[in-house]
């Protein structure tokens, strides 16, 4: 959940326009079911409460592969990893579910120089998080965690990047940091920030992680259990920690899961594991799923909403979607 991000979403309209922003008509096409051909609407520990599908005639829209949330669940800030923030509005039906979007823009994501590139190895934004009056972006090729300043991230330069904790040597080509999230201040971690990557593996086969800031910054392990990868992750109110994973197999198609981990047990040294709560392939509503966002509304109710790159490709979707978290491990 971000905090204050009407301030944030001055990426796109509280600055002065750079030449390079874009304003992209976004088509919507709802979701109402998640599994193919079926009403059911729990699932595990979650109960599906829409989608939308999005297009564009803009070529730009694509690649989206981390969201954040406002604290009234409409705006939303973003990173594609073709190296763009993007941002907008949500718009809700009565009952809160998505019907579309409205007021999207793209903008680049700038570097230490202050320009923009093409080049992915130097772009590849995969995790977005919100820590006090900064917005934080892991990069995965070019391995790093820079801050921006939140009040305009879209027009400025990283003001610095975090220590990364993990060593450069043990970052795989291709498979470095992905999911990055801030733990709530009522948590064990109080506040600081957690880097999971995507599959860099050390000699046991479990994946590299850290805790960034704080007393128990360092680094931990999550266990791996293939095939999946991580893609993206978020803090949960009573500060446990949900992993979005995926897999993909030309034998298996497309698969995602979400894994609930222990928040108390995030710190150096640890190996960290938990139960599966929602795991679903081609038979539901699902493609390249890389983001997960953890909201909360008015009634203290808790959703998860998830987001797919469609990598450009005609053959995948840009997908929403969205579940009331009920709790329990099954």
């Amino acid at each position: 959940m971000v905090a204050g991000l009407a301030s944030v979403l001055a990426v796109s309209t509280a600055v002065a326009p750079r030449a390079d922003d874009q304003s992209i008509e976004i088509n919507s096409r709802l979701i109402s079911h998640f599994k193919v051909g079926s009403e059911e609407s729990r699932f595990g520990s979650f109960e599906f409460v829409g989608g939308i599908e999005l297009s564009s005639p803009s070529a730009t829209l694509g690649a989206i592969s981390g969201i954040r949330l406002s604290d009234d669940r409409r705006s939303f800030l973003g990173i594609m990893d073709t190296g763009f923030w993007y941002a907008g509005r949500f718009e809700r039906g009565a009952d809160g579910a998505l019907t579309g979007v409205t007021d999207f823009s793209v903008t680049p994501i700038l570097d230490v120089n202050g320009e923009s590139s093409d080049q992915k190895w130097r772009v590849d934004a995969e995790g977005i998080a919100l820590r006090g009056d900064e917005v934080l972006v892991s990069f995965e090729r070019q391995s790093r965690v820079d801050a921006y300043p939140a009040k305009a991230p879209g027009s400025a330069r990283p003001l610095r990047s975090l220590p990364l904790q993990i060593p450069l040597a043990e970052i795989r080509n291709n498979r470095g940091p992905e999911a990055l999230m801030v733990a709530p201040e009522a948590s064990p971690l109080a506040g600081d920030v957690v880097v999971v990557t995507e599959r860099s593996l050390n000699a046991a086969g479990d994946i590299y992680a850290a805790v960034l800031t704080g007393p128990l910054k360092g680094v931990f392990f999550v266990k791996r259990h293939p095939p999946y990868d991580v893609t993206d992750g978020d803090f949960l109110p009573n500060g446990d920690l949900l992993l979005l994973e995926r897999r993909f197999s030309i034998a298996g198609g497309i698969g995602m899961r979400i894994r609930r981990i222990d928040g108390s047990r995030l710190g150096p040294g640890n190996l960290v594991d938990g139960p599966v709560l929602l795991e679903a392939d081609f038979g539901n509503q699902i493609d390249n799923m890389e983001g997960l966002d953890v909201s909360t509304d008015d009634a203290g109710q808790i959703f998860v909403t998830l987001v797919s790159d469609d990598n450009h490709s005609i053959l995948q979707r840009n997908l929403v979607l969205e579940f009331r978290y009920l709790g329990g491990e099954e």
